[in-house]
Order: structure tokens, then C-alpha cells, then sequence
């Protein structure tokens, strides 16, 4: 058997205490003791943060400190009086960001790890962590996945996924958009239809009700102009809302069609937002932050200019009362 040597062993050491620093980042957690409630699992774009391939200087600090990375934009919701746990996209991350949810309300012995998993749409940032349920990990069984129509036939027919269902692991749940899902007699769950590439299913939002309070949470969707929907409304209707800020500006992918990838920037929703009352914005949390996007970083003018205008960007670890 090869042994290794000194420097190796410090070698995994230093990354083993890298990785938890990663598992760890954020606020430190702590549940409230009754109240259902919200915890964010993660905060960026679909490839995470660092981003496989990156040279830039926007991802070398945290490919050499991974404790300064951040998972896949993910939400949980608990509800401690029943020990009952829901997962809001299913990431690239999910072994990680189960794991943190583990901190929290600890699984149950002889029970499903999840009472259930909500997905928004089929980009891989938010479906792909269901492989982590099969066979060749946790073999999970008929692990309930609410999925709107497109995203269950998407599932239903394409492998690895198809070998879930054929194989019960999963045990796919109809979402209708605009339909309540009641989780228990505290907390329902409503999807409603967003614009966005669908070139695998269609794409929805949730707003997430519990007995006190209605949280908003759209991670992806393309400009607010598109929709028919009036954002300002939804952001007033809510408690919390936790929005698509993959991109600051346009100035970030050099090189790149911007028009293609034509989600709402910062700076835009910004400006819409600041007719809205220092209460209204102070709502309003970005989410799915891409590894480009400055505002993704604690200290700089990008993030400065989102607090300066009354609004926050989404810290992982962070708990809201439901």
C-alpha cells in the first residue's frame, strides 16, 4: 500500500479545511425554535462560483480559498415542529447544500432525507443535483419532485433521469401554474409561469406562504418587460423576494451576445425599483448571481451601489421566517 508522504498529508489536510470552510461560509445558522422558516443554500448562477474554466480575476481568490465560494442559487423550507424539510431547486451543489441544511434539523432515522423537491425549469443549475438520488449514491425512494408539466415529460423521457422514475427513486408530483401546493396545515407553495429559454420546460417562480409571512423567490426569468406581470406589484404583494440577478450590467461578457442571455440586470431592476418605498426595496434580495458579477463579491462598488439603493443581495446561510 502506497504511503504518503508528509507533504501530501498536509496537502489533503489543507483542502479537507478548505472544503468545510466552503460547507461553512455564511452566517452561522441558527433555526428559529417554532415558526416555519426560509434558509438560502446557495446564491449562484447555474456554474457556481468559482466557474469551471474561469481565468479571470473575478474567480482566482476563491479557486486558491474555496472558502471564499458560493453554491448554486437554492432555497430550503423547514418546518421545525415537524422536522419536515423542502428543497427549492435541486443544484450541481446538492450534497453540500444538504448537508448544510443537516445543521439545522438533522435527517431522521428510517425518514426520506427531503419531505420534497420543487424544481423551476430545466437548466442544470437547477435540476441537475437529482443524480445525487439514484442508485450510484443514495438510492433514494419515490423521493417526491414537483415538476410543471414540460419538466415532467422532460424527466419522464431523458436519461439519467428517466432511470429515477423507471426505478423509483424519485416519484414525480404535477405542479399547475398558478395551483397551491399545501405542504402542511403552515406553509403552501404556488408556481406561477416566467418568461425565460425554454427550450427544455417551461419556467416558473414560487411564492412560498407560511402563517406569517409570503416570500417571492424568482431565480431566473428574462427581462421584466417581457412578462405580463408587474414586478412592482409582486415585490409589494411579498415579505421578502429573492430575485434573478445573474448579470450586473452589460458590460460583463465581453464578447458575448448579450441579447441572448436577456435576464434582468441589477442595474435595471434597480431603477425600476427606486420609485418603490424604502420598505418596498428593502424586500428585495438578488439571487443567482453570476461568477462574473461584481456584486457576487462583499467590499466592491457594485455591491456598495445595490445597499446604497436600498436593497441587498442574498447571503447564503441567511434565515427568514416564514
Amino acid at each position: 500500500m502506497r504511503v504518503a508522504t508528509r507533504n501530501q498529508a498536509y496537502a489533503c489536510l489543507a483542502w479537507s479545511l478548505s472544503l468545510l470552510g466552503l460547507l461553512l461560509s455564511g452566517p452561522v445558522l441558527s433555526a428559529p425554535p417554532q415558526s416555519p422558516y426560509l434558509v438560502v443554500l446557495g446564491i449562484a448562477q447555474d456554474g457556481g462560483y468559482p466557474h469551471a474554466g474561469c481565468r479571470r480575476a473575478c474567480c482566482q481568490p476563491a479557486f486558491e480559498h474555496p472558502g471564499r465560494g458560493r453554491f448554486v442559487s437554492s432555497l430550503a423550507v423547514v418546518d421545525p415542529v415537524t422536522q419536515q424539510r423542502w428543497l427549492l431547486d435541486c443544484t450541481p451543489d446538492f450534497r453540500f447544500q444538504l448537508s448544510k441544511l443537516g445543521q439545522l434539523v438533522p435527517a431522521v432515522r428510517d425518514k426520506p432525507p427531503l419531505d420534497g423537491i420543487f424544481l423551476t425549469h430545466a437548466h442544470i443549475g437547477h435540476y441537475s443535483g437529482l443524480t445525487q438520488l439514484g442508485r450510484e449514491v443514495m438510492g433514494t425512494r419515490e423521493m417526491p419532485v414537483f415538476a410543471m408539466p414540460l419538466m415532467t415529460q422532460f424527466l419522464r423521457t431523458h436519461g439519467p433521469w428517466s432511470q429515477l422514475v423507471e426505478l423509483n427513486n424519485i416519484q414525480l408530483r404535477p405542479l399547475v401554474a398558478d395551483r397551491t401546493v399545501r405542504l402542511n396545515e403552515r406553509i403552501q407553495i404556488t408556481p406561477f409561469l416566467v418568461p425565460h429559454r425554454d427550450e427544455f420546460s417551461e419556467t416558473v417562480g414560487f411564492w412560498i406562504n407560511g402563517p406569517q409571512h409570503k416570500v417571492l423567490f424568482i431565480p431566473d426569468i428574462d427581462k421584466w418587460e417581457r412578462w405580463n406581470q408587474s414586478i412592482e406589484k409582486m415585490v409589494v404583494q411579498s415579505d421578502r423576494a429573492y430575485l434573478d440577478g445573474t448579470f450586473f450590467d452589460e458590460h460583463e461578457l465581453p464578447g458575448r451576445d448579450i441579447s441572448k442571455i436577456p435576464h434582468p440586470f441589477i442595474v435595471e431592476s434597480m431603477k425600476r425599483f427606486a420609485g418603490l418605498a424604502d420598505s418596498q426595496r428593502q424586500k428585495v434580495h438578488f439571487i443567482h448571481l453570476n461568477h462574473t458579477n461584481p456584486a457576487l463579491r462583499k467590499g466592491t462598488p457594485a455591491r456598495k451601489q445595490v445597499q446604497r439603493a436600498g436593497m441587498s443581495v442574498a447571503q447564503q446561510g441567511e434565515i427568514f421566517g416564514l
